[in-house]
This record gives C-alpha cells, sequence and structure tokens, in this order.
C-alpha cells in the first residue's frame, strides 16, 4: 500500500476518499470530480514546467563550462606561473631537488652535463661541499646565464632534457586544453 504525507496551510474541513468511489452521482460529486482533475493537471503541468527549467539549467551550465573551460585553464596556468615565479624571486625552491627531477629522465647515465643558473650553482656546489647529494657525483654541473633561476638543463650523449618552467607550464596549459575539449 503507499503512503503519501500531506502538509496543508489550513486545517481539513471534510475529506471524502474518491479512489474507486462508487458512491452517489450527484452534481456536487461530479463538480469535485472535475476539480480534482483540474488540479491534477495544474500539478502535472508545473511538475513539467520544473523538469523543463532544470533541463535548460543544466545545458545553460554545461554550455557556460565549455565555452569558459579554456579560459578557466589558461587563468590556472597564469597562476600557477605567478606563485612560481614569487617563489623563484625568494629563493624558496631546491635547485638540487629540481636536478634530480631531471636526471631520472635521463636516458643514460654517463657522460651527464647540467646547464644551471650561476646563482643555483653555486648553491648546488655549497651543497655537495657540506655532504654531497649523491645523485651528483659523476655529472658535470656548468654556469650558463642563459638559463633561469630554478632551471637546468641535461646533456647526454642521447640527448637534452630541459626543465625549464615556461617550457613546463606550457605542457601543462596543452594538457588542461586537451581535457576540456
Amino acid at each position: 500500500m503507499a503512503q503519501m504525507a500531506i502538509k496543508l496551510d489550513k486545517p481539513l474541513k471534510a475529506v471524502r476518499i474518491v479512489n474507486n468511489y462508487s458512491g452517489g452521482n450527484t452534481a456536487a460529486d461530479f463538480r469535485q470530480m472535475e476539480e480534482l482533475k483540474a488540479q491534477k493537471n495544474l500539478y502535472g503541468n508545473a511538475c513539467r514546467t520544473v523538469q523543463n527549467l532544470a533541463d535548460k539549467l543544466n545545458q545553460f551550465y554545461e554550455r557556460i563550462f565549455v565555452e569558459h573551460s579554456e579560459e578557466i585553464a589558461r587563468l590556472s596556468v597564469e597562476i600557477a606561473r605567478k606563485i612560481l615565479m614569487r617563489k623563484v624571486e625568494d629563493g624558496d625552491y631546491k635547485i638540487e631537488e629540481i636536478i634530480k627531477e631531471i636526471l631520472k629522465n635521463a636516458p643514460a647515465h654517463q657522460d651527464l652535463v647540467v646547464r644551471l643558473n650561476p646563482k643555483d650553482l653555486a648553491d648546488c656546489q655549497k651543497i655537495q661541499q657540506q655532504g654531497g647529494i649523491e645523485e651528483l657525483s659523476g655529472i658535470k654541473l656548468v654556469a650558463d646565464g642563459g638559463i633561469g633561476r630554478a632551471e637546468c638543463v641535461l646533456e647526454s650523449p642521447k640527448g637534452i632534457i630541459k626543465s625549464l618552467i615556461d617550457e613546463n607550464l606550457e605542457q601543462i596549459a596543452k594538457a588542461l586544453n586537451k581535457k576540456t575539449e
């Protein structure tokens, strides 16, 4: 048996069960049945209208998201760029970690040259003097004024790997744009 709870603003004066009602066919009963049918139609129309509005709102949301997803991705990358640039300006990075990361992608581990910003090279040399960076043993570190802070280029006999902020952010932007297409 189905249950239903109805909350009314006013108290009921009278109740009549009309489902499978086989009472007298008076004019009042007929009018009441017509009123109930009219109310049922009115509520049905209201429900369909609300459903149509919800569907249109969902379509609008999806269209807006698709239209602006490229802009959202671009802004996200720009925010990341500003945060990274601030950290680089403040010296809030570990060049040795950046070098370790680029070494993980090296196709070979012999005859490697890592080119760094002269200030970062000085920091790496200090770290090596204080106890060393095990991963840098046997790797030639070279100063290169054309490379920015917190960046490096790894040269090996099999090729060159770059760890440049702008290039990394560009790759992130491309990946974000592919996801939004």
